[in-house]
């Protein structure tokens, strides 16, 4: 009997041996301060002309939000407003044509997330992980990772550049 309690100890420490699992658990946070809470903010003043302000919207944006790229555009002399700006520019027409030139699913974010979802479900957390509060990112996508090491032995023959080598793995 004694056997068996102390392999099911063995297990479970065993089981808590894993890499830094707080990295991709959303509730492994802590009670420490949260250094991007508080942000400055513009100084409130009234606009010349009502009509200027946004209409008010839940989680919409403010005038006096800060906004430090804007800034740092308009501080260039450029025009924050192209920031904003929507769709795809003239500049990048070429490329958009050539990457759909096989054609492009309509949907594609939704149809991936679907997938991604059911492929997710079917790699749930183990009992020991679930008691170990730890994630399992990496060992639900181990199959679709890539061998860099592999990928360097199986280029380098053909005679194609490989300027850098993945990092010697430990």
């Amino acid at each position: 009997m004694r056997a068996i309690a102390l392999g099911f100890m063995v297990v479970a420490a065993l089981g808590a041996c894993s890499d830094d699992g707080r990295l991709m658990n959303i509730s492994g946070g802590g009670d420490g301060p949260d250094e991007f809470a508080i942000l400055p903010t513009r100084a409130l003043s009234m606009p010349p002309d009502l009509a200027q302000l946004p209409p008010p919207t839940p989680g919409g944006g403010n005038i006096t939000d800060p906004a430090p790229a804007a800034d740092a555009v308009a501080a260039l002399g450029g025009n924050p407003g192209h920031l904003s700006a929507q769709g795809v520019g003239a500049a990048d027409g070429a490329l958009i044509a050539h990457a759909a030139r096989a054609g492009v699913t309509p949907g594609i974010r939704q149809v991936t997330a679907a997938e991604d979802q059911a492929y997710r479900s079917g790699h749930r957390r183990r009992p020991l992980e679930v008691l170990a509060r730890t994630g399992v990112y990496y060992r639900a996508y181990r199959p679709q990772t890539l061998d860099s090491w592999a990928e360097l032995d199986r280029w380098r023959p053909t005679g194609v550049q490989t300027p850098s080598a993945p990092p010697v793995a430990d």
